[in-house]
């Protein structure tokens, strides 16, 4: 008699931290760049704090309505809570041996991240007028050891937990929290170094070496400071009244995202005992929350931002091509008449993408451009691109998805600053995302229109183009541009096709 075989179900969430995984195995392949090998561990570490800012958030939801939880999700959020504790510390492990074996790589191309016990005279002396002129007027610190509760620590910041004291009088202890100001000044400074060697230090290195600058004069001798990290619920509680303003509910959204409750505190494993107990008290975490040990360093999702300049060998991936079709000076839309063009990023060039709109733009014969956004840049093109279409008479509609994932905040200011301008801002379906990367110019010839466009994978970003690998292919192909057109009618009409 057969036995019968039962498959275990896995659940979603430790499936996705396999995936993760995945990433991390690209950072321990030999064959790949140092440079792609901290963009990787950049990634990884992305994408971990994502998956706790909302994954983990709504399974610690779950457990705290219990039975009165209306999610369809897991049936057991608590037993997978404590797998994901398991898997993400095991994670770490490995991303802690990955990223000493890429550092053990760079100290033989020379490139050294030093900490400040290691800076020699004229380094001291550079890294105090830096942090004179760049970042101490970007400080402020929080002290700590008298309060019951802690300000709201943001989401995305790492904080400098220092243990200041006098080694002549005991009662002299203290504790402070420094905000880590990435925000305003870069994560790392290359410093000037002997022949040979490209040193690196980071911004909270700094900050360590210059605590005595800033306590020294309250009667503190002795310092120390170690990184924490602390991630927030951060999934959108949106209001379900059909009355309300769709508008309205992902601004409430937005601003209660800001006071989610801690859902992982990562830190230092060698902090105090004693300031560790303290914070994990004021963040009304426990023992048996997500507390994550690891290294001196946290938020390496910076590390997608390394200045990649101190490598001497250069990546294709790094060095991005024209297409050789779209080289400028070349009307595009000419070059789409007679074939279509399919970009790969970040090997060719997003400056194409910007050459077709600014093209369209200054087309006398250009009547009107559509296009949907996700994610753009800080400081986008793609938008100065078609506000500039609109100053030149073309008719402009934008279609921008209030729910990207933490981009809402800012395509709510996209909204208002195209608005302003006079762009037609439509913003998605309120039961739908629209992840669609699709353009459509339209153009007369003669009597007729004619339709050029683009179908794209990954965001109208110039800055993420850079890294991550999409296709986008240039067409005036009809049955493409048609497709294209009907993809705009629903999103504009969408009571005019139950399909949708």
């Amino acid at each position: 008699m057969k036995k019968k075989v039962v498959h275990s179900k896995i659940s979603r969430d430790i499936s996705w931290l396999a995936f993760n995984a995945r990433v991390l195995q690209e950072a321990t392949d030999p064959t790949v760049s140092i440079a792609d090998r901290l963009r990787f561990l950049g990634i990884f570490s992305n994408n971990l704090d994502e998956f706790f800012r909302v994954r983990v958030a709504t399974l610690n939801r779950m457990v705290q309505f219990g039975k009165q939880a209306k999610m369809y999700m897991e049936s057991k959020p608590a037993s997978i809570l404590k797998q994901i504790q398991m898997v993400v510390l095991e994670q770490q492990k490995e991303f802690n041996r990955i990223y000493n074996e890429v550092q053990a790589k760079m100290r033989k191309e020379g490139v050294i991240i030093i900490t400040e016990k290691q800076l020699n005279k004229d380094q001291k002396k550079f890294v105090l007028d830096y942090f004179n002129e760049k970042i101490r007027t970007n400080i402020a610190p929080l002290m700590i050891e008298s309060i019951s509760d802690l300000p709201l620590l943001q989401d995305k910041s790492i904080y400098l937990a220092c243990v200041l004291a006098n080694n002549e009088n005991s009662f002299m202890n203290s504790y402070a929290l420094i905000e880590v100001p990435t925000f305003a000044v870069p994560r790392f400074l290359i410093l000037p170094s002997a022949k040979g060697e490209k040193n690196i230090i980071l911004l909270e290195d700094i900050i360590r070496y210059c605590l005595p600058n800033l306590f020294t004069q309250f009667g503190f001798n002795h310092f120390e400071g170690y990184i924490i990290k602390v991630t927030r619920d951060a999934e959108l509680d949106m209001d379900n009244d059909l009355n309300s303003n769709f508008i309205e509910s992902i601004e409430k959204g937005l601003k209660n995202r800001k006071k989610g409750k801690a859902v992982r505190l990562v830190y230092d494993k060698a902090i105090q005992k004693n300031l560790l107990d303290y914070l994990i008290k004021l963040l009304h975490l426990s023992r048996k929350d997500h507390l994550i040990p690891g290294g001196r360093i946290h938020n390496f999702k910076d590390f997608m931002d390394f200045p990649m300049q101190v490598f001497e060998r250069r990546t294709l991936r790094e060095q991005p091509f024209v297409h050789p079709l779209l080289t400028q000076p070349v009307r595009i839309l000419d070059v789409l008449n007679a074939r279509d063009v399919m970009l790969h990023f970040p090997y060719h060039s997003f400056d194409s993408i910007i050459d077709l709109l600014r093209e369209a733009a200054i087309d006398p014969y250009v009547e009107g451009i559509k296009i949907t956004c996700y994610r753009l840049a800080k400081e986008s093109k793609i938008v100065g691109a078609l506000i500039n279409a609109l100053r030149n008479g073309k008719k402009v509609t934008v279609v921008l998805e209030l729910k990207a994932r933490f981009d809402e905040e800012a395509n709510l200011k996209w909204k208002k600053l195209l608005e302003e301008e006079g762009v037609r801002v439509l913003v998605g379906l309120p039961d739908r995302k629209i992840h669609a990367k699709i353009c459509l110019i339209s153009k007369r010839v003669g009597k007729l229109i004619k339709n050029y466009g683009f179908v794209s994978t990954g965001n109208l970003n110039e800055t993420t183009a850079k890294i991550y690998g999409d296709h986008c292919l240039l067409t005036a192909d009809k049955r493409i541009t048609a497709d294209i057109v009907h993809i705009f009618k629903l999103i504009e009409f969408p009571e005019s096709d139950s399909s949708i």
